[in-house]
């Protein structure tokens, strides 16, 4: 873009930033009714936020407070993810729990998590009946949903448990990163308060 090769530009360790930006989309879908808010290959955000600070846990939690999501500091987390995820979310699972969340989990996850040795209670999928973990979302007994979905019918089959978390303000991830990106910053966030710097300070290393 800059109509040179990178090998031309001096890139040395010296010009390395000490500070970390995560920027994150900012998405209209809570103005528009029965709109998924699985992600595609289309733009549908209406704008974006940065945040800046020195880790990326923590400017990951600066820029989900910018896009207006509110991480939760305990409560339940609601856990069901498809096969090829399951291995990486028995990590997640595990630093959940140790910063004091409890499990909800559908139960092909569940069966997973406990095979591991971790405490999960069981809910209902939708379709199998209720009480399932749809009423447990709007009943407020979920306080951060992670659910990644594969093939067009799981997609469909998931697509209340999404819509029910944004309806009522809980965050919900749909991929295994951001799950664990959200499980580490909920635990830097436990390490103290954000400060707000302005741009000159980070250019400066002063912050």
């Amino acid at each position: 873009m800059a109509g040179a090769r990178l090998s031309e530009f001096n890139l040395d360790d010296d010009s390395v930033a000490p500070h970390v930006a995560v920027k994150e989309a900012v998405f209209p879908f809570a103005r528009f009714a029965n709109v998924d808010t699985i992600l595609g290959p289309e733009m549908r955000s209406t704008g974006e936020v940065m945040g800046l600070d020195s880790s990326f846990e923590r400017a990951f939690a600066k820029s989900q407070l910018g896009a207006g999501v509110k991480l939760p500091d305990s409560g339940q987390v609601f856990l069901s993810v498809r096969d090829t995820d399951k291995p990486a979310a028995l990590a997640v699972a595990r630093r959940l729990i140790d910063l004091g969340f409890s499990i909800l989990a559908t139960r092909g996850t569940a069966t997973r998590l406990r095979e591991a040795g971790l405490a999960v209670k069981v809910v209902n999928k939708v379709l199998e009946g209720r009480p399932h973990c749809v009423d447990a979302i709007r009943s407020g007994d979920v306080q951060l949903v992670i659910n990644t979905a594969s093939g067009a019918q799981s997609v469909a089959d998931s697509f209340d448990i999404r819509r029910s978390a944004l309806t009522n303000a809980i965050p919900h991830y749909t991929t295994i990163a951001g799950a664990r990106a959200a499980a580490h910053a909920i635990a830097a966030l436990r390490g103290g308060t954000l400060e707000v710097a302005p741009l000159q300070a980070y250019f400066r290393g002063s912050f």
